[in-house]
């Protein structure tokens, strides 16, 4: 009888002494947890999904925990420079392409991704694409899809003035003609979508590059000059408004006929016009001729993943970084709202569950496949530059200074600038 009583009290605690075995393990596993730190931009849908992934890889890598930093893209470069500066960055981070050339010009900036490739699987990348994150023959960084401006137009809206999708700088002045009565203006873009717009002109007119293949300035004064005076003619012919007072609001209610952005921002900003009913289409690259499209278009990638050259925890920044680019759970959460991915893996996801469709798909099929884009130079994004032309342009547009001086002015920037 008492062995009986043994026995029952021993099953009796069994469930206990499980209970408590397993309490010990789920805290010895958070304490042996590794933590990493993933910091990217965007708006509040990117986030969600964003933040939906990890916590799914954080499930299949219960000894990760990732914490996540995130912000609208202003106060995101902002933060990310101090941090940079100060050896602060996340573990795994989204970043510009222009942040290369300015955090990592010997290729020392940032991890060197290929020491991880035990773990990231690159062969899902083309050398061609990989190029693009090298820097110093070491790889940087892995593009995450490619991106070029792009023209896009409210069909519905060019329609009813009787007036078919521009093609050419002409056709875009014509369309003012007709659109400004109702004061309608044929497009209306940011300021760095207007910069790069601007440079195709000049160098469609002039035949020269804005950079050479040295990576010095192609462009002289005269070329400058012709930017600034496109500008100039744009406000004053209702073609554009101002940069300054661009609202992306009017190209949801078709007081803009169009815009100029990224691949990558083509829902983005479109998105609300075609809710209300209006057909949006991706233009042809504009140019002089229709046989010119895209010769002066630059393409470049959307955004880049690189690993912190601080990070403590290199192979788990590794997992997080593959999980990122080429899982099955990060592609079909993300779509293509950051382009048309460049992994293999991630766009046969894609294609599996018929994913691909939509305007942003059509303007990166359209980037795939006109012949003529040429590799964006971070220089080309130079914020200092970008300003300096606006203000150049406001200075000629209210008659304190000549288009001509504007563009020695414009010139002698863009050495010292590139020197410095």
């Amino acid at each position: 009888m008492k062995k009986i009583r043994i026995c029952l009290l021993a099953l009796t605690m069994f469930p206990f002494l499980l209970s408590s075995c397993a309490e010990k393990q789920v805290i010895r596993a958070q304490q042996e947890q590794t933590e990493i730190t993933l910091s990217w931009w965007g708006n509040d849908d990117r986030n969600e999904y964003t933040i939906e992934a990890v916590r799914e890889f954080e499930r299949l890598h219960p000894e990760i925990k990732v914490k996540c930093s995130y912000s609208e893209w202003s106060g995101y470069e902002s933060r990310s420079r101090v941090q940079m500066v100060s050896a602060t960055e996340a573990d795994v981070m989204q970043i510009n392409f222009s942040w290369l050339s300015q955090y990592s010009p010997d290729g020392k900036g940032y991890y060197n991704i290929e020491d991880l490739s035990d773990v990231i699987d690159l062969s899902n990348f083309s050398e061609e694409m990989l190029a693009y994150g090298r820097r110093g023959g070491i790889l940087n960084a892995i593009p995450i899809a490619m991106n070029t401006e792009t023209l896009y137009i409210n069909k519905t809206l060019y329609q009813s003035y009787g007036l078919d999708v521009p093609q050419t700088w002409d056709d875009l002045f014509h369309a003012a003609a007709v659109m400004k009565k109702d004061d309608i203006y044929p497009f209306g873009a940011a300021a760095k979508s207007v910069w790069l717009y601007f440079i195709t002109y000049a160098e469609q007119v002039s035949g020269k590059p804005f950079m050479k293949d040295d990576h010095s300035i192609g462009f002289s004064a005269a070329e400058f000059q012709l930017m600034v005076e496109l500008y100039v003619r744009m406000i004053q012919e209702h073609v554009m408004p101002q940069v300054e007072y661009f609202e992306r609001i009017n190209i949801d209610n078709s007081i803009y006929g169009g815009t100029v952005a990224w691949v990558s921002d083509a829902e983005n900003y479109l998105g609300n016009a075609m809710k209300n009913g209006n057909e949006v289409v991706v233009a042809d690259y504009t140019a002089i001729t229709p046989e010119q499209t895209g010769k002066g278009w630059y393409a470049k990638p959307a955004t880049l993943y690189a690993v912190s050259v601080n990070t403590d925890h290199p192979t788990e920044a590794a997992q997080l970084l593959d999980f990122l680019l080429n899982s099955q759970e990060m592609a079909l959460l993300q779509g293509i709202e950051k382009g048309i991915p460049l992994s293999a893996s991630a766009r046969s996801w894609l294609e599996e569950e018929n994913m691909l469709n939509g305007l942003q798909y059509e303007a990166s099929l359209c980037m795939e496949q006109t012949e003529g884009l040429s590799p964006m130079y971070p220089f080309m994004e130079n914020t200092n530059m970008l300003n300096a032309f606006i203000d150049a342009c406001n200075a000629v547009l209210y008659e304190k200074q000549t288009a001509e001086d504007a563009g020695k002015e414009l010139y002698k920037m863009a050495l010292s600038g590139l020197k410095g």
